[in-house]
């Protein structure tokens, strides 16, 4: 689709997909899947404020969309891990990249919020969220 064609069925995919691929579970499960397969509860210890079923549920949309596989041990009690699709692999550069340019940028964005709170006369700018709120290390 090139700049100013307008195609439906382009759009909605696209906004499906960014709506998935730019929730912030999502960014923070598919960086630390980066690193390589990983088990849930360590995934969840890494993640930090994250909760079971929403990690669960994350996880569920990230197989299903096939950016993450799912692999089950059979032993007592079984042993579920995670890692990343050759797909997910491909994600995590533009993730990567996007947290990056965030952190970058913050400071910048901020300063525009302050000066259009400024303009609009509204008591609090909206907020940037911190690198570390963001893309923890």
């Amino acid at each position: 689709m090139a700049p100013g064609e307008h195609d439906e069925t382009a759009c909605a995919r696209i906004s499906e997909l960014l709506a998935r691929v730019g929730d912030k579970w999502t960014v923070l499960v598919i960086r630390h899947l980066g690193a390589g397969p990983t088990r849930f509860n360590a995934l969840k210890r890494q993640i930090g404020d994250i909760s079971q079923k929403m990690l669960a549920t994350t996880l569920r949309s990230l197989e299903r969309d096939g950016f993450v596989t799912r692999s089950v041990t059979p032993t007592t009690p079984p042993q579920v891990e995670y890692a990343l699709t050759d797909l997910g692999y491909s994600l995590l550069g533009p993730v990567c990249a996007l947290a990056r340019w965030t952190i970058e940028n913050a400071e910048r964005i901020e300063a525009a919020r302050r000066a259009f709170a400024a303009r609009e006369g509204a008591a609090q700018p909206l907020r940037t969220p911190a690198p570390h709120d963001l893309w923890r290390a």
